[in-house]
């Protein structure tokens, strides 16, 4: 049985009703591995066997560990995973010894039965929206091999997309699972911050970096952040499109659209409608102090730079992807004042966001305000600066405000998907993924 375009949920019925069994399903994987393996950095076939085979006899003795047993999942490369090194994309964490114990959340989704298949390819440290990478093979978006997969957890859209993996684990610190989940046509769940442990997680920003899954429904998505939070959220009920109201901000995150984002956005925005959602526009003047704001620098950019530093990775310059270290360095001449400054407009700026929107059941936004780039269009690192920009700029709003948020494909006229963003409330993410649910229904 292949992997492709299966929910969670099909793949736990078939494995219920004998019709498969967690060793098919890994080794449908690892085929679609063999057949491109780009997407993987790391990969232990025993390992996931014998993963599998343990499933197998549990659900056979009739006490699986969950209905997910023996279903295969990837992990992002800056994940522990015992015995392993853990690199986070980069050369210089290449040789670095082996984690002692998994990560918190590697050890949820082996407690579940799941089979970690292997870890997936990322932008270098987690540090850019693209998914490039120069130190390993490129993955290609599996929707045009001659565009971007997005990042930072490129790897992990694409082996989902692949049938290399039923649901992936990413991090996402200003994007890095909704972009590439919205350049290949996947749903990406960023979920609030303090749901999921960031042990044993490499660190990009610890004020920023949030854990979550990418997979091919948004039922998948919440089935996974319940695997592997810290609590399990209560579920929602379900949610009527026509009792929702919903919110579209017509500044700063609407600037700047690509053609294709625009007309598909404004399509999603018609279906809901027509399905009796009270869609309403309004001025959100407070993001424009945004760039002012980062003027000196940003949170990630010093949070990633302090702890480089710690670890003397900096002198290390010729290891480093350059578009990546260009983004580090700038921010050593950041003052601590100039930091405290940024925490304390940005405290203000969450009060001020929260009182403006508590009248929506949620905000509606294009993921990205760009498809997906042409590879050969983001060599030049001028280019690569914009475009990089350009597609961090809508999904790093939604963790500067700590909130959650779900990034869905929609409809869309150009040649690669586009992300349809729904942003919840911090601790909202329950209600959020009801809400999700139903707008999946009308615009995917």
């Amino acid at each position: 049985m292949t992997l492709v375009g299966k929910t969670l949920a099909e793949l736990a019925r078939a494995l219920a009703a004998g019709e498969t069994t967690g060793r098919v399903l890994t080794e449908s994987a690892l085929a679609a591995i063999a057949a491109d393996p780009r997407a993987f950095t790391r990969l232990d076939p025993a390992r996931a066997r014998a993963a599998a085979e343990v499933a197998d006899i549990a659900r056979a003795q009739g006490h699986s560990a969950s209905p997910f047993a023996g279903v295969p999942v990837s992990v992002k490369d800056l994940f522990d995973i015992e015995g392993e090194t853990t690199p986070a994309g980069s050369l210089i964490l290449a040789d670095g010894p082996p984690a002692q114990v998994d990560a918190p959340v590697v050890a949820r989704l082996k407690a579940a039965g799941m089979v970690v298949i292997g870890a997936t390819q990322m932008s270098e440290f987690a540090f850019t929206g693209l998914g490039l990478n120069p130190h390993h093979p490129q993955p290609p978006n599996p929707r045009d091999p001659t565009r971007v997969p997005g990042g930072s957890s490129g790897g992990a859209a694409v082996s989902v997309v692949l049938g290399q993996a039923a649901g992936a684990i990413g991090t996402d610190t200003g994007g890095s699972v909704r972009i590439p989940a919205a350049f290949c046509g996947l749903v990406g769940l960023k979920p609030t911050q303090r749901r999921v442990t960031r042990q044993g997680a490499f660190p990009l920003s610890p004020s920023l970096d949030s854990i979550g899954p990418i997979a091919n429904s948004v039922a998948c998505c919440a089935a996974l952040d319940g695997l592997i939070a810290d609590a399990p959220l209560a579920a929602a009920p379900p949610v009527r499109l026509s009792d929702l109201s919903l919110g579209v901000p017509t500044d700063y995150l609407l600037t700047d659209l690509e053609p294709a984002v625009a007309e598909a956005f404004d399509a999603a925005l018609g279906a809901l409608s027509r399905a009796g959602t009270r869609v309403e526009t309004f001025a959100f003047p407070e993001l424009g102090r945004i760039p002012a704001m980062s003027a000196r620098g940003s949170i990630a950019s010093v949070e990633c730079y302090a702890h480089h530093r710690r670890l003397g990775l900096l002198k290390k310059r010729e290891l480093y992807d350059p578009n990546v270290f260009t983004r580090i360095e700038a921010a050593g001449a950041m003052s601590a004042a100039d930091y405290l400054d940024f925490l304390a407009a940005r405290e203000a700026l969450i009060g001020e966001v929260n009182r403006r929107c508590r009248r929506f059941d949620a905000l509606l936004t294009p993921t990205c305000a760009l498809l997906a780039p042409s590879i050969d269009n983001v060599g030049d690192p001028a280019a690569f600066a914009r475009l990089n920009q350009l597609a961090l700029r809508n999904p790093a709003v939604v963790n500067l405000l700590d909130r959650c948020a779900v990034s869905l494909p929609m409809a869309c006229a150009g040649p690669v998907p586009a992300g349809l963003m729904l942003i919840g409330s911090a601790l909202g993410d329950a209600r959020l993924l009801a809400i999700a649910a139903a707008v999946e229904s009308v615009v995917v």
